[in-house]
């Protein structure tokens, strides 16, 4: 038996494939029970959820959906390095920033997450910072912004987190003095009378299509009047769990046993991903287990684009998991996301920072070089002067620059390029080709009767 040349040594035929598999071997395949139970009747709970993620009647200006920044036709997300959110027009890469005192007044801050397979059970803290986790010490059952105000019936955690866009102002809700969600949401006044979800529960109580569906799809809701946001943000979540979960990729198949599912070159960036660098350091050393995330959080040095989120003096930083836990342990620290259906994603990090996959994974080689070296090209930013003066304060100060260096815990890792290129290969054998084709989980109409997109 004759050796052979590896992208990491010399080995015997055959060995490399028997380390693949002995690193599958230690994952069991994803099946039904590792996911939320999307509750009795689930395709009535499901098409209400469909039909609330794209309604513009969630919204204060009645001008934008969940949709509008996670939609089907863009990965779950939107395609922009930060989103646009309430007053902007048009759909994912096309979407601008609106027009005079309807436009929007600042971008989104963070990166609209890609929804796929948050209904698995394992995912329990969600939003870049962890701010809305599973807590059984909450009265609610989770941590959230909201504390005591969140409901007690939602029935997981990413329900709790389809509470929050419709409160905030540059997302859903408004400005004050636009109108009265927007109004609530500027005093804080989410579950009081007259707040946010109160405003909105009762919207959707006056459109009777919404109260037969919702009579349909829920046990204790009988009549209008007992409709309350919490139901939506349940509904909302059953679609999302149903629609957007992905297990059926090449990976999958290969757990499942399947040994041709993946092609030799994913295989190799399989070992490469799961093994260690020769510094000790692996990609799965955050991105571990099935879905490829450790659910921690990690500061890499991701360059901070956009007018910040309220960090630091001037307020123009993003400080990530040290905003939640006060602890300055956690500067910079932002949640390890999901690998899933990852090529179909960009742009990535928790500021939209990368528009292509092989520039984020090669700045996980050497996240202070990175850094210090970005290249602002690769922002996806629709462009208004008064927006672009902001977007890059951050990054233009070498002294902000080398702070967000100095705090980044990930020591350089030594791949080649055709080893980086083994890893990419393995990433995209990640996509599920159901995920391929969202077309359908778009409704052709809503019974709000607002439009869809405009």
């Amino acid at each position: 038996m004759s050796a052979r040349k590896t992208l990491t040594g010399w080995v015997l035929p055959g060995l490399l494939l028997i380390a693949a598999n002995a690193m599958a071997a230690k994952m069991e395949p994803l099946s039904d029970s590792d996911f939320h139970d999307d509750g009795a009747p689930a395709s009535a709970r499901v098409e209400l959820g469909k039909l609330l993620m794209f309604d513009k009647i969630l919204s204060g200006n009645r001008n934008i959906s969940c949709a509008s920044c996670h939609h089907s036709l863009s990965g779950t997300g939107d395609g922009l390095s930060l989103p646009v959110g309430e007053g902007g027009r048009g759909l994912g890469i096309t979407r601008d920033v609106g027009t005079g005192a309807d436009g929007i007044h600042e971008r989104v801050p963070r990166n609209a997450p890609p929804v796929f397979n948050l209904g698995a059970r394992e995912f329990e803290v969600l939003f870049h910072d962890g701010r809305v986790a599973v807590d059984p010490t909450q009265l609610s059952g989770f941590l959230s912004p909201a504390g005591d105000d969140l409901p007690l019936t939602l029935e997981n955690v990413l329900a709790a987190q389809a509470m929050f866009p419709v409160t905030s102002a540059t997302e859903m809700a408004g400005q004050a003095g636009e109108n009265p969600v927007a109004d609530a949401a500027a005093v804080g006044n989410l579950a009081g009378p007259g707040g946010v979800w109160e405003q909105l529960a009762h919207r959707l109580q006056s459109i009777p299509g919404y109260v037969t569906l919702f009579i349909d799809a829920f046990d204790d809701v009988n009549s209008a009047a007992d409709i309350t946001f919490a139901h939506a943000a349940n509904a909302i979540s059953a679609f999302e769990r149903v629609a957007w979960r992905a297990d059926d990729s090449p990976f999958d198949r290969y757990l499942r046993g399947n040994a041709q599912a993946m092609s030799k070159d994913a295989i190799d960036g399989m070992k490469l991903f799961y093994g260690q660098n020769g510094n000790g350091n692996s990609c799965s050393s955050c991105h571990s287990g099935r879905f490829q995330t450790d659910h921690s959080f990690h500061a890499i040095a991701m360059p901070q684009i956009g007018a910040g989120r309220g960090s630091d003096f001037d307020g123009r930083d993003d400080f990530g998991r040290e905003q939640v836990t006060g602890d300055i342990n956690d500067r910079y620290k932002f949640r390890t996301p999901t690998l899933r259906n990852v090529s179909l994603t960009a742009p990535y990090g928790h500021s939209g920072a990368y528009n292509s996959l092989r520039a984020v994974v090669e700045h996980h080689l050497n996240c202070v070089t990175a850094v210090t070296s970005y290249d602002k090209s690769q922002a996806v930013l629709p462009s208004r002067a008064d927006l672009d003066a902001l977007d890059f304060i951050l990054m233009d100060n070498p002294a902000r620059v080398a702070a967000l260096a100095a705090y980044t815990e990930l020591a350089p890792m030594n791949y080649s390029d055709v080893e980086v290129d083994r890893i990419l290969d393995f990433l995209s054998a990640l996509t599920d080709p159901r995920s391929l084709d969202l077309r359908n989980d778009v409704p052709r109409a809503v019974p709000s009767g607002l439009t869809l997109a405009e």
